[in-house]
C-alpha cells in the first residue's frame, strides 16, 4: 500500500493556503536524497516556507517535494524525498500536523499474524470467580 504522508502533506497545504496562512515545512536535512543549503541547516533540521510568494515550481508529489527558491538572494533548486518531512504546518499558529517514522507495507506482516520468532499469542488467563444468581 503506498504512504499515506504525501496525501496529508498535500491536503494540510491546501488546508493552509485556504484559511490565508503561511505553510511551512520541517525537514530533516540528514536523510539521504535531500537538497538545501546546508548553511541553513540547524541541529540536523531546516524550517522551510513553502508559501508560494516564497517560492516558484511548487511540486508536490508521492516521492518528492521540489521547488526553486531564494536563499540570501541566491537562487537555490530544493529536493526533498516525502520521507525526509517530518511535519507541516502554519507559521502563524502552528497548527498542522508532525509525522513519526513510516514503516513500509514490507516490513511488518498482516495485522494478526503471529511474528516469525514468536509463539502465537494466548489470551490471558483469569482466575475462576463465582456468582452468585437468585
Amino acid at each position: 500500500m503506498t504512504s499515506t504522508r504525501p496525501y496529508l502533506i498535500r491536503a494540510l497545504y491546501e488546508w493552509i493556503e485556504d484559511n490565508g496562512m503561511t505553510p511551512h515545512i520541517l525537514v530533516d536535512a540528514d536523510q539521504p536524497g535531500v537538497t538545501v543549503p546546508k548553511q541553513h541547516v540547524r541541529e540536523g533540521q531546516i524550517i522551510l516556507n513553502i508559501n508560494p510568494a516564497a517560492v516558484r515550481d511548487l511540486r508536490l508529489g508521492n516521492d518528492w517535494i521540489e521547488f526553486n527558491a531564494r536563499f540570501g538572494g541566491v537562487a537555490r533548486s530544493v529536493q526533498i524525498p516525502i520521507a525526509a518531512v517530518l511535519a507541516i504546518y502554519a507559521r502563524e499558529n502552528g497548527q498542522g500536523m508532525a509525522f513519526g517514522e513510516e514503516k513500509t507495507g514490507d516490513d511488518e506482516p498482516p495485522t494478526g499474524a503471529p511474528q516469525p520468532d514468536q509463539p502465537p499469542a494466548k489470551p490471558p488467563r483469569r482466575k475462576p470467580t463465582l456468582k452468585i444468581v437468585k
